[in-house]
């Protein structure tokens, strides 16, 4: 089948790779019908290359037709449409059972002292093939696939997968009170589904943050207030003038790794992923660090006794934190990869619906066969074309 396989630093390809099979009682085979690139994908593509091997399968937001199934996939049957969490979770764990999917005791990723197993990404999370593919074969198929109805576009139901509950747990996490004034630091695909959750969630004032004219633009058609970093001097500064002195009650962060600014990190980062595998493997996982103007950004911008909620993937082992700041101020702040399972059910619901309420058919600014992943790659990298989702049919 082809795939979007990993070959070096700032390079994908779509190449032949062997059909996937049913390899435990619990898994199954999907037809891919729609993939998406992600964020963090490029995360893959630029940072953590030390922990792929040419060839690995990328890709963790998938959706499609069951083809195969093992004989421990409960009800679960061929036919059925589904969308694949990216998480892989057994839903009987001590965690899953607490609604810490990403934790799952079954799939924990131990031998790197990592939480569950997810699509596509690296040997860290268990080197499991992904979805930007034709086929793909799902672990723990009895809990993890979302059944869907069977009319409606993909993109109805794609994200799903990954950038709805991650966008959803965000908002949950910064415990967003009735009326409350949420900043969203970052618009690209999370960023835009973590205002419109915010606003579902009863805020009463959203304000997203970025310096992309497309990400704010499709912000501001959302009724959200937006703030282009590159015409503020002082972004603490310009979001306490808007909320009365204080700063927002809750921030999100929907950067992560991937904020500009600090040139050192910037250089650090890039030495990295160019020194031998082993040596920059144990260095990530020691003394590496972030990028971290957004998180210090949301630790300014948030009020005395408010809450910040960190949906941006971080990796730094030692990334300065400034403490006396957020003891001063009575920070709470909450993060962590999203618990796919957890939100689910009531958001299927809620997409399921005749009305669009998050406008998740609008998201994807690009549409593209499989074979284009190489170019959508590096277009999504740059930020250029105005482009915000990629989508990509096998």
């Amino acid at each position: 089948m082809k795939a979007v396989t990993w070959q070096s630093h700032n390079s994908v390809e779509v190449t032949d790779v062997p059909d996937p099979r049913i390899e435990q009682p619990t898994d199954a085979i999907v037809r891919v019908t729609s993939t998406a690139i992600c964020g963090s994908d490029l995360h893959l593509y630029g940072v953590l290359g030390p922990f792929l091997s040419p060839g690995d399968v990328l890709g963790h937001e998938a959706m499609g037709i069951v083809e195969e199934v093992g004989p421990d996939t409960g009800d679960l049957k061929v036919g059925d449409r589904v969308v694949v969490p990216f998480n892989i979770s057994c839903g009987r764990c001590w965690m899953c059972e607490r609604g810490l999917q990403s934790q799952c005791e079954t799939t924990q990723v131990t031998e790197q002292g990592m939480g569950a197993s997810l699509f596509g990404f690296s040997s860290l999370y268990g080197s499991v093939p992904g979805g930007q593919a034709e086929y793909l074969r799902v672990p723990q198929a009895q809990y993890g696939p979302v059944r869907i109805p069977d009319t409606g576009p993909d993109q109805r139901y794609l994200y799903l997968s990954d950038v709805l509950p991650t966008a959803w747990q965000a908002a949950q996490y910064a415990e967003i009170g009735e009326g409350d004034t949420v900043l969203v630091l970052g618009l690209g695909p999370i960023g835009q589904m973590a205002t419109r959750s915010a606003k579902v969630q009863g805020a009463g004032r959203v304000i997203g943050v970025d310096r992309v004219d497309e990400r704010l633009a499709m912000a501001a058609a959302h009724d959200v207030e937006t703030l282009d970093l590159r015409t503020v001097d002082d972004l603490g500064d310009a979001v306490r003038d808007l909320t009365q002195g204080r700063g927002a009650d809750r921030v999100i962060d929907a950067v992560g790794m991937e904020a500009h600014g600090n040139p050192i990190a910037e250089t650090v980062i890039k030495a990295t992923t160019r020194t031998p595998k082993p040596l920059a493997r144990a260095a990530m996982k020691t003394v590496g660090i972030d990028r971290l103007e957004a998180l210090h950004s949301a630790i300014d911008c948030v009020r005395r006794g408010g809450t910040i909620s960190l949906s941006g993937v971080y990796g730094g082992m030692v990334s300065p934190m400034p403490l006396l700041t957020m003891f001063d101020k009575q920070v709470t702040m909450r993060m962590g990869q999203a618990n796919v399972r957890r939100w689910t059910d009531e958001l299927l619901e809620t997409v399921s619906r005749d009305e669009d309420v998050f406008d998740v058919e609008g998201l994807a600014t690009h549409h593209l066969p499989l074979a284009e992943a190489p170019e959508a790659y590096r277009t999504f990298r740059d930020k250029e074309d105005g482009c915000i989702k990629v989508v990509l049919q096998p």
